[in-house]
């Protein structure tokens, strides 16, 4: 391909995905909200399902580095929506002191707050496969592949390149 073809086709992706991105994936936050959390607090649940020990325990010091990542997030923002998370009527997580420092706060998903997950988990399968049911089998598969590759190339550029490295 050469240069100009390589710079439209590159242009093309930009001007599919940055919308794609807020549109789609908004959307799929609404409906992971269940109507009872911010954007910032699914994005935590998520944090601690997808990256958290056995999907339900996480350092609140971790939380911020992956959120900071996704969000221009302060630590005070992080605390405020933790403990938002952590009281009635929500009382989805509880926060306790890390034996192996003082400092640091340990975080991990209730009952309650594991079957929220689970909810979110359901709510975001029927988003997806509602859209999925215009595409055929192959097209999915495709779109999988793309975006595990993406995944890799973003996780293995040098953290210098921008925030999207540090996820």
């Amino acid at each position: 391909m050469d240069k100009d073809q390589n710079n439209d086709t590159v242009l093309e992706l930009i001007e599919f995905f940055y919308p794609i991105h807020y549109k789609v994936g908004m959307a799929l936050e609404d409906s992971l909200r269940l109507g009872k959390l911010t954007r910032k607090q699914v994005a935590i649940l998520w944090l601690i399902r997808s990256e958290g020990a056995q999907g339900r325990q996480i350092q609140r010091k971790r939380i911020e580095q992956l959120l900071s990542g996704w969000f221009e997030i302060s630590g005070s923002a992080i605390t405020k929506s933790l403990r938002a998370m952590a009281r009635p009527p929500l009382g989805l997580i509880q926060m306790a002191e890390d034996p192996r420092s003082g400092r640091e706060k340990q975080v991990w998903l209730t009952p309650k707050g594991e079957r929220f997950v689970q909810q979110m988990v359901a709510r975001g399968c029927q988003f997806v496969s509602g859209l999925a049911q215009n595409f055929s089998a192959e097209e999915i598969r495709e779109v999988i592949v793309f975006f595990r590759r993406l995944t890799e190339v973003i996780k293995a550029r040098p953290a210098a390149n921008g925030a999207a490295a540090r996820s």
